[in-house]
């Protein structure tokens, strides 16, 4: 495991769109996955460490955000012959586990991580209902321990978006795990 962080916001790049097979069998797009307000892509996967200790709170900022105009998606990019846990079959357990309240699709690719520049799971996008990056930061202070009372920082950063169209000058970059790329 190489513990990567994000780089940090390039304000306004727009989204790259693409079309992904979700674990409900269904294909998505950019359009389809916007919500009104904006749209949180979330580079994540089944076996990080990282993800595992923060993907409750994961689950509960998607869920409030959407209540917000905030759609969410996840996007599993890793290489699953390296990494069985993070087979198609393991992220509908996961998915239907959890109750994930956003589509989780996988990029069989790696295009779409590639497209992003997306280096590490969790690696967060915000973007406004335009679709212009504002967020490129961390969920929060915590790492792969949990952290009490830890400052909200994505949700209040898209609920700022959500509500302004625009994403906090200081963001502080996410870490995780590198993304696992096809040799």
């Amino acid at each position: 495991m190489v513990r990567t962080e994000s780089p940090i916001c390039d304000f306004d790049l727009p989204a790259v769109d693409f079309k992904l097979k979700g674990v409900d069998g269904k294909h998505y797009d950019l359009n389809s996955l916007k919500g009104p307000n904006g749209l949180l892509i979330m580079f994540i996967c089944n076996h990080c460490p990282y993800v595992k200790s923060i993907i409750n709170r994961i689950i509960r900022d998607t869920s409030e955000l959407k209540r917000l105009g905030v759609n969410s998606v996840g996007i599993m990019s890793n290489d699953p012959n390296d990494y069985e846990e993070d087979s198609f079959e393991n992220m509908k357990k996961i998915a239907s586990d959890l109750n994930f309240p956003f589509p989780y699709l996988i990029d069989e690719t790696q295009e779409v991580a590639r497209s992003y520049g997306a280096v590490c799971t969790p690696d967060f996008f915000g973007y406004n209902n335009n679709l212009g990056l504002q967020y490129r930061g961390r969920l929060d202070e915590s790492r792969k321990e949990s952290v009490t009372d830890a400052k909200r920082e994505l949700f209040e950063a898209m609920s700022t978006i959500a509500n302004t169209g625009k994403g906090p000058v200081d963001q502080i970059p996410s870490m995780g795990c590198s993304i696992k790329w096809f040799d």
